[in-house]
């Protein structure tokens, strides 16, 4: 697929997530994209060089976008892999008697309305003459209409929720940043602390390594432009239904 016009796309590159993709994915787009300058943003950063940000905290949002309005390099990319399925306080749903109400609101939290919070912080700084990605990490198990074997209720429903209004962001942009593209991607299982538990069930080919992971992703990402804006895409480019 082909890959940013690199005089196009000088810049900053914001990859969000602190986890085994998000890290991957920071370290492939700075190898792919010389132009770019790529920073890690995570709630616990282990640098000087990458950035604080908690996609629940209104404040913390509010400093990003201060940040980058005072940085003096335009917005290029942004990529969202922040995500969460599990957690010491509770397990994927296997039943409906397994819900609740903690478990809903914290997987909405992060796994929903994080990604729109995150687009509504950086919002201030896009401009309507410049290109800028976009991209969310989503599940295939958010897929309504994929969905053959139910549970997970959370988890499912937050991601499905993520991929309604991150729709609704591309159609919005479309209009106001024409040359903005919304993304939504589907990685793949990929061996970090989210799958872990859940592994087993998986053939070993199948199962991607952050690095292998991050490649797919940005091979597709990529080749994305604003004609594409708002797809639901698999790691291998293959759209996933709504």
């Amino acid at each position: 697929m082909p890959e940013m016009c690199t005089d196009s796309w000088q810049g900053r590159a914001l990859v969000v997530g602190g986890g085994g993709i998000g890290r991957a994915l920071s370290t492939e787009l700075a190898r792919r994209q010389s132009s770019l300058l790529v920073t890690l943003a995570t709630r616990h950063p282990m640098s000087d060089e990458e950035w604080t940000v908690d996609l629940q905290c209104k404040d913390s949002l509010s400093s990003l976008t201060e940040q980058l309005r005072a940085d003096g390099h335009p917005l290029r990319v942004v990529i969202n892999a922040t995500g969460r399925l599990h957690c010491p306080s509770y397990q994927p749903e296997k039943r409906l008697q397994h819900a609740e109400q903690s478990a809903l609101l914290d997987s909405f939290a992060i796994n929903a309305a994080g990604p729109l919070l995150l687009a509504k912080a950086v919002e201030p700084v896009l401009s309507r003459d410049s290109p800028f990605h976009f991209a969310s990490l989503s599940a295939r198990v958010g897929s309504i209409g994929d969905n053959r074997s139910g549970g997970w209720y959370a988890y499912r429903g937050a991601k499905a929720a993520q991929n309604m209004m991150l729709r609704c962001l591309s159609l919005e942009w479309g209009r106001r940043l024409p040359l903005a593209t919304v993304t939504l991607l589907h990685p793949g299982t990929t061996d970090t602390a989210l799958s872990q538990p859940f592994q087993s069930f998986v053939p070993k080919e199948k199962l991607f390594s952050p690095e292998r992971a991050a490649g797919h992703l940005l091979d597709v990402l990529l080749g994305q432009t604003p004609s594409d804006s708002g797809r639901f895409l698999a790691w291998d480019g293959q759209d996933i239904p709504w």
